[in-house]
């Protein structure tokens, strides 16, 4: 069982509000999920955590949080395919979407460039 309180309303509004502004013409449903986790790399088991999930065309999303106003971030296009932000945890899930969505905004920025010079080769 774990001891890492639920997912609120408002660090769900939080980010809920940052993804209306990011992709004002979609409709992004965030879903509610429980993750199991390595709190810490030496941890031999895993830890039930609270998560916020979303998907935007081939992209998902995850926040977990992993303890109170403590949270990481990644998304992925596929498994293998895995992005942090380069910081390993947020005290603020405001800095934590708003972080992980300027990664991901890059990281696609870097795949378009990438896709236009194999195409004017």
């Amino acid at each position: 069982m774990s001891t890492i309180k639920d997912i609120t309303d408002t660090e769900e509004w939080a980010v809920s509000s940052t993804l209306k502004q990011r992709w004002p013409d979609q409709d992004v449903e965030i879903q509610l999920a429980d993750v199991e986790i390595k709190l810490y790399p030496h941890d031999r088991e895993l830890t039930t955590c609270p998560a916020l999930f979303w998907q935007v065309g081939e992209t998902s999303f995850i926040i977990v949080k992993v303890g109170e106003r403590t949270y990481r971030s990644q998304f992925y296009y596929r498994g293998y395919q895995q992005y942090g932000t380069g910081k390993t945890e947020f005290d603020e899930i405001a800095d934590c979407v708003t972080t992980l969505l300027q990664v991901h905004a890059d990281k696609e920025t870097d795949l378009r460039q990438q896709a236009e010079k194999v195409d004017n080769k």
